[in-house]
C-alpha cells in the first residue's frame, strides 16, 4: 500500500513544489512508483512536470468534486515512474463548491482509495492556506513533511500549522504523523541561514531531516522548462540534494515497517 504524504506549509515560497516536482522525480529515478498530486490552483508542479496547464480538463478538481475517479484523471509524465493528477486554477473554486457537502473533509481520501495500491508514494502539494483543500490533504495523507526556508521569518506560522495538525490528529485523521521538517533554500554564507537550521534543530531535534536543500540557480531554472532538476540537470547540487532526500525518505520509511 503507498505512503501518502502531503507537502504543506501555509507560508508560500518556502519551497513545497519546488520539493514535491523533485522529490516524486528523485524516488522515480531511485525504481519507485509515484503519483503526485497537485492540489494548488497556482497548479505550478504541474507546469513544473511539462503538463499546458491551459489544457488540464481532468484533474483534483473533478477528483474532489467525485465528478470522475481518480484512475481517470491521472496522466503519465516525462519522469521516469512518476504519474500526476494536474490542477487547474478552476480548483479555486472548490472550497466554495464543497463547504455544504457531507464528509467535505474526506472528499480525497475517499478518491484515492482506489489507486493507492498502484503506487509505493503518493504526494500532495498543497496549497499555501490552511483551507479546505489542505484540510482534505492532511486527512487523506499517512503524513505531513513540512518545508521550512532558511529566512528570518522561518518559524513565524510554523505554530499555527503544528495547531492545525493536531487539530486534524484529533478530529479527522488520528493516524497523521509529521514525516519531518525540511529545511530550504540554505544559503551556507549567510550567518542568518545557519542561525535558523540552529534554531530548528534545537527547537525540533529528530523531527528535522537530515538532508537540507541549498539555493541552487539550477533549482529555479528547471520549472521554467517544465522539467524536474534531476531531468533539468542530473549533476547539480540541487538534483543531489533531492536524491539524498529521496534516499533518507526511503531510509526513514523502511525503518518503520
Amino acid at each position: 500500500m503507498g505512503k501518502i504524504i502531503a507537502i504543506a506549509n501555509q507560508k508560500g515560497g518556502v519551497g513545497k513544489t519546488t520539493t514535491t516536482v523533485n522529490l516524486a522525480a528523485s524516488l522515480g529515478v531511485l525504481e519507485k512508483k509515484v503519483l503526485l498530486i497537485d492540489a494548488d490552483p497556482q497548479a505550478n508542479a504541474t507546469s513544473g512536470l511539462g503538463i499546458e496547464v491551459d489544457n488540464v480538463e481532468k484533474g483534483t478538481y473533478q477528483l474532489l468534486e467525485h465528478t470522475l475517479s481518480a484512475k481517470e484523471t491521472i496522466m503519465e509524465t516525462a519522469s521516469p515512474n512518476v504519474d500526476l493528477i494536474p490542477s487547474h486554477i478552476d480548483l479555486v473554486a472548490i472550497e466554495i463548491e464543497l463547504v455544504d457537502k457531507d464528509d467535505r473533509e474526506y472528499m480525497m481520501k475517499k478518491a484515492v482509495q482506489e489507486v493507492r495500491d498502484n503506487y509505493d508514494f503518493i504526494l500532495i502539494d498543497c496549497a499555501p492556506s490552511l483551507g479546505l483543500l489542505t484540510l482534505n490533504a492532511l486527512t487523506a495523507a499517512d503524513s505531513v513533511m513540512i518545508p521550512i526556508q532558511c529566512e528570518y521569518f522561518a518559524l513565524e506560522g510554523l505554530g499555527k500549522l503544528l495547531n492545525t495538525v493536531k487539530s486534524v490528529q484529533r478530529i479527522h485523521n488520528m493516524d497523521l504523523d509529521i514525516e519531518g521538517m525540511l529545511l530550504t533554500m540554505y544559503d551556507s554564507r549567510l550567518r542568518l541561514s545557519n542561525q535558523v537550521v540552529e534554531e530548528v534543530k534545537k527547537h525540533f531535534a529528530d523531527m528535522v531531516f537530515n538532508t537540507i536543500i541549498q539555493r541552487n540557480v539550477k533549482l529555479s531554472e528547471a520549472p521554467s522548462y517544465g522539467e524536474s532538476i534531476i531531468k533539468y540537470d542530473a549533476s547539480s547540487r540541487g538534483a543531489s540534494n533531492y536524491l539524498n532526500l529521496a534516499q533518507e525518505l526511503l531510509n526513514k520509511n523502511k525503518e518503520k515497517v
